[in-house]
C-alpha cells in the first residue's frame, strides 16, 4: 500500500517526533563535520512548505559515501543507546539499500518489516549518494547493475513489494515479483550475496574523481542522479521549527528529479506514505 490516511494528530505527532530526531542528527553532523542533504519528498517539503509535505510520514537525508561510512561510525559511538542504525549491514534481513536511524524505545513498523521479523522505531531514511561514472554508457552499465542486484535483494526478502505502477501492468509486476521472489529463495540466493554484488556496482568509482554521485536504488532506475556542483556547499534553509543542509542548488536537484511541475499539489491518487501497522511513541515522545 503506497498511501494510507493518519488521525490528523497523530500524523502531526509523528512528523514532531521526527523533528526531535532530526534535531539530535544535525547536532551531531555539525559536531563532527558530516556534510548531509536534504533529498527526496523532504527536499520537496523543505522547499514547498518550509516543512513537511502535509501528509508526509518520514525523512529523507543524504550523503556521500566518506560522510555516509563517517555518520554510522559517530552515531554508534555517541548515540548508542538512545538511537540504533537498521541497515543491511547490521541485519542482513533488511531488505533495502539505505539505513535507518531510530529512536529506541519507541516502534514504527510496516507489514514488511514486521513478516520480517525486523524490530525497528520512529526514524529517519539516510540514503548513499555513490560517485557514478561521467561517461555516459559507463554510467548506465554501472546504474542499471547496481539496480538490478538491488531489486533482487528487495525481491529476496519481499514477495510482494510496493508497486509504483497501476492496472493491468501492476497485476504483472506483482506476479513477476513472487515468482522471483521465490525463485530467489529455491535457488539459495542470500540477502548478503545480493547486497554484496548491489554494493559492488554502486561503489565501482568510489576512488574516482567524478562530477556527480547518485543515490542507485530508487524505484526507477537513473533517478537521483545529481551534479556534485549543485549540493556543494549545501546550504541552511527553514524546515519546520529548524533549519537543515539543503543543497545549494535545490531547485535544479528538484526538476531534474520529480520534473518542473514539483511545487504543484500532486492528486490525492498520486500521494504516498508509509503508514505503518505498529507505531508506539514510547516514554521518549509521549507528551510531544
Amino acid at each position: 500500500m503506497l498511501y494510507k490516511e493518519y488521525e490528523p494528530e497523530v500524523l502531526k505527532k509523528l512528523q514532531r517526533a521526527e523533528v526531535e530526531i532530526l534535531k539530535d542528527f544535525d547536532a551531531l553532523c555539525q559536531k563532527h563535520n558530516i556534510d548531509y542533504f536534504v533529498c527526496g519528498g523532504t527536499a520537496i517539503g523543505g522547499v514547498r512548505h518550509q516543512g513537511f509535505i502535509p501528509w508526509d510520514d518520514d525523512i529523507d537525508l543524504g550523503m556521500t559515501r566518506e560522510h555516509y561510512e563517517h555518520f554510522l561510525e559517530v552515531a554508534e559511538q555517541e548515540y548508542g543507546e538512545r538511537y540504533k542504525i537498521m541497515n543491511a549491514d547490521t541485519n542482513p534481513d533488511f531488505p533495502v539499500t539505505l539505513t535507518k536511524w531510530y529512536r529506541t524505545g519507541t516502534v514504527f513498523r510496516n507489514e514488511e518489516m514486521i513478516d520480517l521479523g525486523l524490530h525497528i522505531g520512529i526514524a529517519i531514511d539516510i540514503f548513499c549518494f555513490d560517485n557514478v561514472a561521467d561517461e555516459l554508457p559507463k554510467f548506465r552499465r554501472q546504474a542499471m547493475r547496481a539496480w538490478t542486484w538491488g531489486k533482487l535483494m528487495v525481491l529476496r526478502q519481499v514477495g510482494e513489494p510496493n508497486i509504483y505502477v497501476e492496472g493491468w501492468k501492476a497485476k504483472l509486476t506483482l506476479l513477476v515479483a513472487k515468482l522471483a521472489h521465490w525463485g530467489l529463495k529455491a535457488l539459495h540466493f542470500s540477502p548478503k550475496f545480493l547486497y554484496g554484488r548491489a554494493m559492488k556496482a554502486a561503489t565501482q568509482y568510489k576512488d574516482v574523481h567524478t562530477k556527480r554521485v547518485a543515490y542507485l536504488f530508487d524505484p526507477t532506475p537513473y533517478t537521483s542522479v545529481i551534479d556534485k556542483r549543485d549540493i556543494y556547499p549545501t546550504a541552511r534553509r527553514k524546515f519546520e521549527t529548524i533549519e537543515l543542509n539543503f543543497p545549494c542548488h535545490v531547485e535544479k536537484y528538484l526538476e531534474r528529479r520529480y520534473g518542473s511541475n514539483y511545487m504543484e499539489l500532486p492528486p490525492e491518487d498520486k500521494r504516498h506514505n508509509h503508514a505503518p501497522e505498529e507505531l508506539d511513541f514510547g516514554r521518549e515522545f509521549a507528551d510531544l
